[in-house]
């Protein structure tokens, strides 16, 4: 009943997907597709648990918290990847620990004949970005420092969002907080993968100011971002309250020189727009569920909240003034190759309490699908609708044009309430050749199949149990990532067709947020 054999794509080998996802998972197509075998539960939220991948994945460390920084910056305690020292604590499993940083999404980038891993730390007392040379076998010497100050030298937001700008050559890199904190950083790099400018930090007020996380590009030079706001209270559950944002910019090589801000808008059935005062003030909204119905299908268009250059304005006000529709917390998002970015697949985390009552409270994956990525039109329908045991959906990459890799970041809560700590899914969105495909519009569901349960470390299981608040406690999984590190415009996210298993060009990176910090390489057997 438990040994679940690899299937094909097209219409015969998703309807065999879906059958062997029952008896213990599998997913696979024909054309370089992942052979995942379903792992059959989550760890327990006891003790300290390893993390258990698909027996056709094994993983690689390449980078934990306590490893120091080639080039710290000393004076303000940025001396180690996944740690601030400047109270001079003790790194890990003490109750005056240091401050742990929390290393997030992750961006892939080949560049002077090197193979680099930038990443962007969210958590606090300061702010940084980093990058892990993966060329260097001396882990002492693998971490180096990119940038923790902005342009006049003062320390700027923490980071969660980061991708990389072929146009402008930077990382852009978002802070998730409210206005006036949050929004869009640019940090440029050279040929060969150093800081420009002394890695000082540019706010980008053109892209306004929000609580931004997921950030990527199109091939036409726009900026997509994605808003993790939760919601105020309300019978049940949260209301929704972040956007879905597009940045049009009026020179793509220079995001300086502004450009205009949207955000998107779902149309009712009946042509009328959903707005924030309809969904904040009646949360339970009959529409919502609507949204997050198998075969549903709403019409979207983009609308305008901002256009210039000057001073940061408050992008989430400007939404909700303008009739954007919100949604509860969608937080990355990613096109799917082969599709010429006309489809655009994003998570929604929900709620991440078993106790809401509120539809939409797991979430989901949605799809946005437009003629162009530059259209002002479009639709969105529900790609992955989330439940109890799947949800909690936050950082997503594509691993091939079909098979959609999807990660939980569901919070200690949510893992006592379940006791199941996260894990990471494959959904195979069948392949387009057969003319077959999940969740558009046919009301069909893709099956998630768990490649990783994720553990929890011993100094995680301390943070957890006993140490200070000011650290969080279970390991979560973020960065999923997958790339073959081309930092020209062809190598845009998306413009691919990624190929994991069959070329060593493209690798997978996550991050194992919390407790040691550690970021792993999954590798592929075929």
């Amino acid at each position: 009943m438990n040994t679940p054999t690899i299937v094909k794509a097209g219409l015969v080998g998703t309807l065999a997907a879906a059958a062997a996802f029952a008896l213990g998972g599998s997913s696979a197509d024909a054309h370089g597709g992942l052979p995942v075998v379903n792992v059959p539960h989550a760890n327990p939220r006891f003790g300290v648990q390893n993390d258990v991948l698909t027996p056709s994945a094994t993983q690689t460390s390449v980078a934990w918290g306590n490893l120091p920084m080639t080039n710290p910056d000393t004076a303000n305690g940025v001396t180690h990847y996944g740690y601030n020292t400047l109270d001079g604590a003790p790194l890990t499993q003490t109750k005056n620990e240091a401050h742990k940083t929390e290393p997030d999404k992750n961006v892939y980038l080949v560049l002077g004949g090197k193979h680099y891993l930038y990443q962007g730390h969210e958590i606090g007392p300061r702010g940084y970005v980093t990058r892990i040379n993966l060329d260097e076998t001396d882990p002492l010497k693998r971490v180096t420092l990119i940038s923790d100050t902005d342009t006049v030298g003062n320390a700027y937001p923490t980071i969660d969002g980061i991708t990389w700008n072929p146009f402008t050559q930077q990382l852009l890199l978002t802070a998730e907080s409210s206005s006036p904190k949050g929004g869009v950083f640019g940090v440029g790099l050279d040929a060969n993968g150093d800081p420009v400018d002394g890695g000082r930090a540019m706010r980008l007020d053109a892209l306004g100011s929000g609580g931004f996380e997921g950030i990527q590009n199109d091939a036409d030079g726009n900026v997509w971002m994605l808003e993790d706001i939760g919601g105020t209270g309300a019978s049940g559950g949260k209301v929704p309250n972040s956007f879905a944002y597009r940045f049009v910019p009026t020179d793509r090589t220079d995001l300086t020189k502004g450009g205009t801000l949207q955000a998107l808008q779902i149309e009712r059935a009946d042509g009328t727009p959903a707005t924030t005062s309809q969904l904040q003030s009646n949360p339970s909204d009959p529409f919502i569920s609507q949204l997050h119905t198998y075969g549903s299908s709403f019409a979207t268009r983009w609308v305008t909240i901002h256009t210039g250059t000057t001073g940061a304005f408050d992008a989430t006000a400007a939404a909700k003034a303008a009739n954007a529709t919100p949604l509860k917390r969608p937080e990355n998002g990613v096109f799917r190759p082969g599709t010429g970015f006309r489809e655009f697949y994003f998570t929604e985390t929900g709620d991440t309490s078993t106790s809401s009552t509120l539809p939409g409270a797991y979430g989901g994956v949605f799809r946005v699908s437009q003629t162009s990525s530059s259209a002002d039109s479009g639709r969105i329908s529900i790609a992955a609708v989330g439940d109890e045991e799947h949800t909690g959906f936050d950082n997503i990459a594509f691993a091939t044009a079909d098979d959609l890799l999807v990660v939980e970041d569901a919070g200690d809560g949510l893992h006592t309430q379940r006791n199941a700590l996260d894990s990471g899914y494959v959904f195979h969105l069948a392949d387009r050749a057969s003319g077959e495909e999940y969740a558009a519009g046919r009301g069909r569901a893709p099956q998630p199949v768990r490649f990783l349960a994720e553990g929890r470390d011993a100094s995680a299981t301390f943070d957890s149990m006993s140490g200070p608040s000011y650290n969080d406690g279970d390991n979560e999984i973020t960065g999923i990532h997958v790339s073959d590190g081309d930092p020209t415009v062809d190598g845009v996210l998306g413009a691919k067709l990624p190929q994991p298993t069959t070329s060593p060009a493209w690798r997978t990176f996550w991050t194992q947020q919390h407790g040691d910090n550690a970021t792993w390489e999954i590798s592929w057997n075929d």
